[in-house]
């Protein structure tokens, strides 16, 4: 790719990766921890001079924000999403033709029937439960969901009084009306009732004896129906989750429908996506079971270790390309060095061709769905977390475009992060790409 191409902008302040309080309005029905900014979403929008007789396209859309974002402007936008949990949060995130009366009254007749549970009565007042005959608190997961969650994720009390909640939503009322429910204790399970942390990774944090489990819920259902009264003005306007794999795109959108991409792949830096969900898929009942977790994993880009498998071959879509080759090659050496020899160690080398790969037929598959000057934003991130061999994503993702078709327009600085491993200031980087409409 010549210099001239890569025009790299520094950003002023405002580039932050936080949700404002103005931007709050249903994003924080539920959100990953590190999900890109509404405002950055609106940026591009505006930079890509993107108005509402054109299509944006998220291809990892994950929570829906730039789906949300651009429903709120009025803007038709479509996502395509892998994960199970993602995938609801998102389809759920952009469907406003509820009614926030009806769903106040839904929420008030699952709030008083679980209320009125024997079962939950019995756990009203702290230290005050009652076992059944085999010592064993009522509610709990199946054999095969409980090994799939963080040990810890959850305690029992609030494990138990969830699942009778979850009953009554399931219960209650329209299947329409439950996706709400069960969002909301989705968002409710991850920020007051498991014992979850979340930075880098997830982990467990501080255990929890008990957890206001109904409340927390009410609490969250509030937050929907007040921010439902305020966006409802646009719930005309077409907003559509395609449960797919991104490196099929082809499959799934209709040839030239897509006028703007503005989207937030995942990073090449060893963080296991699905692990971040597991509780909230598991309890929801969208992983049920180990091959279930697997066949989710498969329809990801390989970003992580263990997300790998034998059968895996997007590494040769890079078997040319001199700097991946070359990454990969330091990475194995590095390894070596270092004396690490466990089987995910191994793989760090592979995973990386298998990323870049990926994404290389993730842009392959989604030219016959562009519109003809069509253009596309990127935000990806600069990675050193394999054993410490830095790893321009930026750079290579243009580079890669670039042989597919794609023109490069600039590679522009969103912001710097410190390394977890090396303590350096990493680049976050948003890749601005056209489509001509030819790929020659």
């Amino acid at each position: 790719m010549s210099s001239e191409l890569l025009t790299v902008k520094r950003t002023s302040s405002q580039f932050r990766n936080k949700l404002r309080p103005e931007d709050r309005a249903v994003h924080d029905w539920y959100r990953f921890v590190l999900s890109f900014p509404p405002h950055l979403v609106r940026d591009y929008l505006s930079r890509l001079d993107v108005g509402p007789q054109t299509t944006v396209l998220d291809p990892f859309c994950g929570t829906g924000t730039t789906l949300v974002e651009c429903k709120k402007l009025g803007i038709k936008s479509v996502g395509i999403e892998s994960n199970p949990m993602a995938h609801f949060a998102s389809s759920v995130k952009v469907d406003w033709s509820v009614d926030p009366e009806t769903l106040s009254d839904f929420a008030e007749e699952v709030a008083n029937a679980t209320i009125g549970r024997v079962e939950w009565q019995d756990l009203a007042d702290a230290g005050e439960w009652r076992f059944d005959e085999s010592g064993v608190i009522r509610r709990s997961l199946g054999p095969d969901a409980g090994k799939l969650i963080l040990k810890d994720s959850i305690s029992p009390i609030p494990l138990h009084k969830t699942l009778l909640l979850l009953e009554e939503i399931e219960n209650q009322g329209d299947p329409y009306l439950q996706r709400y429910g069960r969002l909301a204790l989705a968002k409710a399970l991850v920020t007051k009732i498991g014992n979850l942390k979340f930075g880098p990774e997830v982990g467990i944090g501080k255990i929890k004896y008990d957890a206001p489990v109904l409340d927390a819920w009410v609490d969250v259902m509030q937050l929907m129906i007040d921010d439902l009264r305020l966006v409802r003005h646009h719930s005309q306007t077409h907003s559509s989750v395609l449960k797919a794999d991104a490196r099929e795109s082809d499959l799934v959108l209709q040839p030239e429908s897509v006028n703007a991409v503005i989207t937030s792949p995942p990073y090449p830096n060893e963080k296991d996506y699905t692990r971040t969900t597991r509780l909230e898929s598991v309890i929801l009942g969208l992983i049920r079971d180990r091959r279930e977790l697997r066949s989710s994993k498969q329809d990801l880009i390989r970003s992580n270790t263990r997300g790998v498998y034998k059968a895996d071959s997007d590494d040769r879509m890079v078997e040319d390309h001199e700097t991946i080759q070359r990454i990969a090659s330091t990475i194995e050496r590095r390894r070596i060095e270092m004396q690490k020899t466990s089987g995910f160690e191994r793989l760090y080398s592979r995973v990386t061709k298998l990323y870049f790969g990926g994404m290389s037929r993730h842009l392959a598959s989604l030219r016959p769905a562009l519109c003809p000057g069509a253009k596309l934003a990127y935000v990806v991130g600069d990675q050193a977390s394999y054993l410490r061999v830095l790893i321009r994503t930026g750079e290579i993702l243009a580079d890669l475009a670039e042989s597919l078709g794609y023109q490069v327009l600039d590679i522009d600085l969103f912001r710097t992060r410190p390394s977890t491993v090396t303590g350096d200031q990493l680049r976050e980087e948003v890749v601005v790409l056209e489509w001509s409409g030819s790929a020659s």
